[in-house]
């Protein structure tokens, strides 16, 4: 359904450094780099699936009731995601474990990243 997602950051550098690890440990890579963006996406491609692009001064990240999931396909990567959200500046909101009021497969870590969006990575 979705093409792409951008989100607007206070320090691009900062946050390069957090999903260069977060989303290497689930399998993407850092496929666009400007002076004032870098996209991820699968390695090998230009086609940008995650744009982070420097936000205005004064803008915030949305708050309470949004967050992204990436879908994993292990439990592994599950919780390489996690470590690596946290080992680079990313605070915990719900370790990795299953979650069976989702769903009886349901296994996934949550993490709030160094702008103050809500990720989980999932693998149902």
């Amino acid at each position: 359904m979705l093409g792409h997602i951008s989100f607007g950051v206070e320090d691009l550098g900062r946050a390069a450094a957090f999903y260069d690890a977060a989303m290497d440990a689930i399998g993407f890579a850092r496929v666009f780099t400007g002076p004032h963006a870098v996209g991820y996406g699968i390695a090998g491609t230009s086609n940008d699936k995650l744009l982070l692009v420097l936000r205005p001064k004064g803008t915030h990240p949305p708050g309470e009731g949004f967050h992204l999931a990436f879908d994993v396909p292990t439990r592994e990567a599950v919780d390489c995601f996690y470590r690596a959200a946290l080992d680079h500046g990313g605070r915990n909101n719900g370790p990795p474990g299953p979650r069976p009021h989702y769903g009886p497969s349901y296994y996934a870590a949550f993490v709030v990243d160094p702008d103050g969006y809500r990720l989980e990575a999932v693998c149902q």
